[in-house]
C-alpha cells in the first residue's frame, strides 16, 4: 500500500516540476560546449608546450 501511495507522490511532484524550455536547455548546452572546446584547447596547448619544454631537456 505506502509503494502505490509513494508512486502517487512521486507522480505528483513531478507534475509540479517547472521543466526549462528547449529555448533555454539549447543556450546551456552551447554555453557548456563552448566552455569545454576552451578548456580542451587551452589544456592542449599546455599539454604541447610543457612536452616541447621537457623533450629539450631530456635529449
Amino acid at each position: 500500500m505506502k509503494v502505490i501511495e509513494y508512486l502517487k507522490d512521486v507522480n505528483a511532484e513531478t507534475k509540479n516540476i517547472k521543466w526549462p524550455t528547449k529555448k533555454i536547455t539549447m543556450y546551456f548546452t552551447l554555453g557548456v560546449l563552448a566552455i569545454s572546446l576552451f578548456f580542451a584547447i587551452y589544456l592542449g596547448l599546455l599539454d604541447y608546450v610543457f612536452t616541447q619544454i621537457t623533450s629539450k631537456f631530456i635529449i
